[in-house]
Order: C-alpha cells, then structure tokens, then sequence
C-alpha cells in the first residue's frame, strides 16, 4: 500500500531514497518477499503518482517479479460514493486493499510500502499462506511489540492487539501514542497525561495474511464506514485492523498471530529517517543485503 499522502512525513515517504545505495524503504520488502517464495506484486497507488512510481522502483521490480498496479482514487470507491469537496486524504487501509480486488485471485500478504518488516516476517507469511489454502475462515498476521513501533518524534496509531494461544482476540485501533520522557508509552488521544500502555504488547504494522473471499467482505464494511455519519468526514479512515476485529466477532474468524524474531522499523516522521538509515546500512554492512538491491 503506497498512495499515502505521509502528511505527517511531509511528502512521499513510499518513493523517499532511504537506503546507502539509494533503495526505497519497499525495495527491502519486496527483496525479502521474493525471496520467501512470493512471485506476485500489487501496488496500490495514485495515478497522479504512475510515471514517477514506474520509473523509481515499478520497471525495476518487474524484471524479478510479476507486477501489478491498482489505483487508490475516489472514483474507486464502492456504491459510488461521493466524498466531501474539501476531502484530500485517502479513505485509509480497507479502501487501499479493496482498491486491489480485481488484479488478486490467491492467498496475498498486504504491507505498508513505508515499514520495513524484516525477512523472517515474509518467510514466516508465505509458509502460512500455503496453508491458507486449505482453511476456511482464517487469517494471518505477524505481530510486533508496541515499544519497537513508536517514534520519539511524534504520536503513532497502533492496532493493539489482545491474544490467547496464539490466536487474536481483539484488535483496539489505538491513536496518539507516544513515548513519554520517563520511559512510558501512553495513549494521550482523550487525555494529555494519557493512559500508560504495556511497552510488550503486541500491535498490527498492517503484515496480513488473507485469503481471496477477504475482499467480499471488506467491499461491504467499507460501504458500511462510508454510509456512517459519524467522526470527522475530512479525516475520518477506514482501517484494516477495525475491519479485521469486525470480522472475528461476527463471522468468527480466526486470525493467527505468527511467531518471528523480525525487527520493524519505519518513517512515520521526516526526522525518523536519519534512524532507519542507519540501521538500513548495518544490514548491509552485516551482508544481509547484497551491495545493492
């Protein structure tokens, strides 16, 4: 998912040149999904974006990989709604996956094109994939604890999640963490003292694991949000982890929370880049990047 307008970034962060060589933050994921046995790539972006995304990273990618582009645009929206006049923002992480329906027919992954996940979270995605074809109402996600995913530069959304016997229970769309000076992460969204979080707590970074009928339903909960004249019309987004708990409390499905040592980190920030840099080139250093992408 690509056609975020990283307003907090201050630009396009999906296209931003991260890595030593150069690389883009997606390049990472895609090397480390390939290489995991995945042989399929969607991108979800803007057209306005098309030219300049192709030329940056889309031709490169499709010399390794089958690629695919959708387009995450109000006209792509379902029952032909209309956004308000002064709406600029995209309608969030359901509307981006739906946006992808018609170009994907097997069990997919989705991921943040501005996260980097690590390569055992892909392995660990595409060997539950291959099992997914033999389920019926199951899931997938790969989970990260909380104090690995905030940004000392500013507040995060996270999808804390609530699990038993490795199995999501409840996925609470958590908005405004942040770290605080004395060590604690709280949520500050209804109070500016805020409410102290567990620092191990597991959250969703958007690393799902869905298999086609996903986007039946998700088609109808986005139409849902849509119809729903409540919260801010201008902001408002529709999120894949609220659709995700929707779905386990009124269809019963099973999301499992897979086990990996993966480290995530991301640019949520403009002043975060110099971080992930840094630990980009440690990766290459180390030799588990080759030279260039």
């Amino acid at each position: 998912m690509a056609a975020g307008l990283g307003s907090r970034y201050g630009g396009n962060k999906q296209i931003d040149r991260i890595g030593p060589n150069g690389e883009i933050l997606m390049e990472y994921s895609i090397h480390d999904a390939v290489e995991a046995g995945f042989d399929k790539v969607v991108f979800v972006i803007r057209k306005s974006m098309d030219e300049l995304f192709r030329s940056m990273i889309g031709d490169k990618i499709a010399k390794k990989v089958h690629v695919e582009y959708a387009y995450q645009e109000y006209d792509s929206l379902p029952g032909g709604f209309v956004p308000p006049a002064d709406r600029t923002k995209p309608y969030g992480t359901v509307h981006a996956v739906m946006c992808a329906k018609d170009v994907i027919n097997e069990p997919f992954a989705v991921i943040n094109a501005d996260d980097y996940y690590g390569r055992d979270a892909f392995k660990a995605m595409a060997d539950a994939l291959h099992r997914l074809q033999e389920e019926e109402n199951k899931a997938y996600m790969v989970a990260y604890y909380l104090k690995n995913t905030v940004s000392k530069h500013g507040h995060v959304t996270r999808g804390v999640c609530t699990t038993e016997e490795g199995h999501l229970v409840k996925v609470t769309e958590t908005f405004n963490i942040l770290p605080f000076p004395d060590g604690t992460i709280r949520d500050i969204h209804d109070n500016p003292e805020g409410v102290i979080l567990d620092p191990d707590a597991l959250v969703s970074m958007n690393l799902w694991g869905f298999a086609p009928d996903f986007f039946e339903d998700g088609v109808k909960y986005l139409d849902a949000f849509l119809k729903d004249e409540s919260g801010d019309p201008l902001k408002k987004e529709c999120l894949l982890p609220s659709l995700v708990d929707s779905l386990m409390q009124s269809k019963g499905l099973r999301v499992e929370v897979l086990s990996t040592d993966a480290v995530w980190f991301g640019v949520t920030y403009k002043e975060d880049k110099e971080y992930v840099s840094a630990e980009l080139k440690k990766l290459h250093d180390a030799g588990v990047y080759p030279a260039a992408l």
